[in-house]
């Protein structure tokens, strides 16, 4: 195992150290927590807190800021965060007008989500709730009853942000995290595995000339391995995959995510958007923004997912709002 580290033990609290250094503009640390919230502390307006295993970097952290996230909860490496961490950063960001958890559809990710929602509504907090699943590869997984929540959550997180930025309560916050749910698909593949630091070897084994489709953000399981095929065929099966599931009509519009994994030159994700843009193009689908880069990653891996959203009126001017953040800058 070759990474850039001190002690795998001190991983997370050290990445949680460096990224308050890089950004101190956006993010604080909670004391004694692996907890970041919004630098200038709580506001009058609902606030959005998600989390998730540490490995998935920028996520959670790099999207707490205006317009996105309030507050993001880390956990061990590929592990759900404690109820306790979560309710702290429950209480920090809570400005009066109520929190809205994502949560990824994980076991783990969603008991301790939901027992730190028990914490805080004995304190009288108002709070609510949403479990994102769009990934179509698997209906069930290792660590999941029902789909699992991939990549598409940066959609829940950026447009759910921007309506809680406008002013809305926490029922229309809801409303919008649930309808981005609703029209939100992804899929995603993988050409080598990553490395637990705690484990310090690969966590899947994969042939030179294999890869593995529709494997899930901690290399679990996806629907089977084949020989590597080339990029185009690669984006052809993802999306058929996802428009199996949500058909998108010609003449709509959509938004585009191509997601590296951690371990994917931009060249690559960009060869990927390019046959994405194309079959799009070829079907009358109209793309109002692509996002190519690593949003959702997996430590190291290579590999990629592709993310579609479709859009109406209200979730294409939520997905053009401005959103300020140490990973998604936008005006």
């Amino acid at each position: 195992m070759k990474k850039i580290m001190n002690v795998p033990e001190q991983v997370v609290e050290e990445m949680l150290e460096g990224m308050v250094a890089a950004h101190p503009q956006y993010v604080k640390r909670l004391p004694g927590f692996d907890v970041l919230v919004r630098a200038g502390g709580a506001t009058e307006k609902v606030a959005l807190v998600s989390g998730g295993g540490s490995g998935h970097e920028p996520a959670h952290g790099g999207f707490v800021g205006k317009g996105m996230l309030d507050g993001a909860v880390a956990g061990a490496v590929f592990t759900s965060p404690t109820p306790d961490q979560i309710y702290e950063a429950i209480k920090a960001v809570n400005g009066g007008k109520g929190v809205l958890l994502v949560i990824k559809n994980y076991t783990g990710d969603v008991l301790n989500f939901e027992m730190a929602a028990e914490l805080a509504e004995a304190d009288g907090i108002q709070l609510d709730k949403v479990i994102v699943d769009d990934d179509v590869a698997v209906e069930n997984s290792t660590w999941t009853t029902g789909r699992r929540g991939i990549a598409g959550t940066l959609f829940v997180h950026k447009l759910a942000g921007a309506k809680a930025e406008t002013g809305g309560n926490l029922a229309e916050v809801k409303g919008v995290a649930a309808k981005v749910i609703a029209n939100v698909r992804s899929m995603g593949m993988a050409l080598a595995p990553c490395t637990v630091p705690a484990a310090g070897k690969p966590s899947f084994v994969l042939d030179e000339n294999e890869m593995e489709i529709g494997m899930g953000i901690h290399g679990e399981p996806g629907t089977h391995r084949e020989a590597i095929r080339s990029a185009d065929e690669i984006v052809m099966h993802l999306l058929d995959k996802i428009f199996a599931d949500m058909p998108v009509q010609s003449g709509e519009e959509v938004a585009v995510l191509v997601n590296g994994l951690g371990g994917t030159p931009l060249m690559e994700l960009y060869v990927a958007n390019r046959k994405v843009a194309e079959i799009l193009a070829a079907k009358g689908i109209q793309v109002a923004k692509t996002f190519v880069g690593n949003y959702m990653t997996s430590l190291e891996m290579a590999g990629l997912s592709v993310s579609v959203l479709k859009l109406d009126e209200e979730l294409k001017s939520l997905l053009l709002a401005p959103a300020d953040t140490p990973a998604w800058v936008q005006f």
